[in-house]
């Protein structure tokens, strides 16, 4: 007989075992991640074991995911359906969710110049699809990544909860962006000014993190899963997710902005959102996740954000 390594690896792993004493067939280890490791049941089903940090209040992102999984989308979205502590470590069994990224990371991979019209046409059925789902008061308590309170605390609309935000987060470390962000104070007041005058729109679902390994598809590129929420996950207006979305596509590869401005106008052409909200929206979001994983240009993100800032039309006009 063969040696089979990954038989061995089952039978010392000690998760591996408690999910099969609990009755599950089908358990396999899918993969790690900064959060924990994540395996396959069988039937639909995954659980997570937690070796980072849950989120702060985890019963509050479960209704999340409920309040969107109920809803009729194309594709499928994460859903918590138990959480157990087994000797001090948190297990949240979910769904798992079926097909493969759309692509990898900029960060890891160049993109060709011409985008495909296939990941294009997936995008906006994601953005379009997300726009249906009604945000909800549980959308509505979510803090986003960097922040100490709920977004929508003590405000009635997302325009103005946002530049509030943009408040809090630039006096958090903007000195250090203003090294490499000429005119950074005046700036901050131009789009938080650009903002509040945004008229009313829908407030739908947010994900907030719609880069492409967020994003699964089948063979032939139809989305079937989008997942990952919790970075910028919030209830908002829809054309915000779209900026987002055109901005963070492609970050670091040699063609980036060039991208960015061309699914920007996608964007606002099919699915009718003003340029000028667009561009505000994409200032506020780099002024609000700067400071997220580095504070000089030595960290990408750090620097993918200023200049956004220096390129932006409202943060520099």
């Amino acid at each position: 007989m063969e040696n089979n390594p990954g038989a061995e690896a089952s039978l010392s792993d000690p998760w591996h075992a408690h999910f099969v004493n609990r009755g599950h067939t089908g358990v396999r280890r899918i993969g790690a991640g900064v959060e924990g490791v994540v395996y396959g049941l069988g039937e639909g089903r995954a659980a997570k074991v937690w070796s980072g940090r849950p989120p702060a209040d985890l019963e509050l992102t479960r209704r999340v995911y409920a309040d969107i999984a109920r809803q009729p989308l194309p594709f499928s979205t994460p859903e918590i359906f138990d959480v157990e502590d087994h000797e001090g470590v948190l297990v949240t069994y979910e769904r798992e969710l079926p097909g493969v990224s759309l692509r990898a990371d900029s960060a890891h991979v160049d993109y060709e110049r011409e985008l495909p019209t296939q990941h294009n046409e997936a995008l906006l059925t994601v953005l379009r699809a997300l726009a249906t789902v009604p945000g909800t008061e549980a959308m509505r308590q979510l803090s986003v990544q960097g922040d100490d309170r709920p977004l929508w605390r003590d405000h009635d609309r997302f325009q103005d909860a946002l530049a509030a935000l943009v408040a809090r987060a630039s006096a958090r470390h903007g000195s250090a962006l203003a090294v490499y962000v000429p005119d950074f104070d005046a700036g901050v007041e131009r789009t938080q000014k650009a903002l509040r005058a945004l008229p009313d729109a829908p407030v739908t679902a947010i994900h907030g993190d719609l880069v492409p390994p967020n994003i699964h598809v089948d063979a032939v590129g139809r989305p079937v899963a989008v997942l990952d929420f919790g970075f910028f996950t919030t209830a908002g207006d829809p054309a915000f997710e779209a900026a987002v979305t055109a901005a963070i596509w492609d970050m670091y590869g040699p063609h980036a902005e060039e991208h960015t401005a061309e699914l920007t106008r996608l964007f606002a052409h099919e699915l009718n959102y003003a340029p000028t909200a667009l561009t505000a929206y994409q200032a506020a979001y780099a002024l609000t996740t700067y400071d997220l994983f580095g504070l000089d240009d030595s960290d990408g993100h750090f620097r993918w954000c200023a200049g956004q800032l220096r390129r932006n039309a409202v943060f520099s006009a």
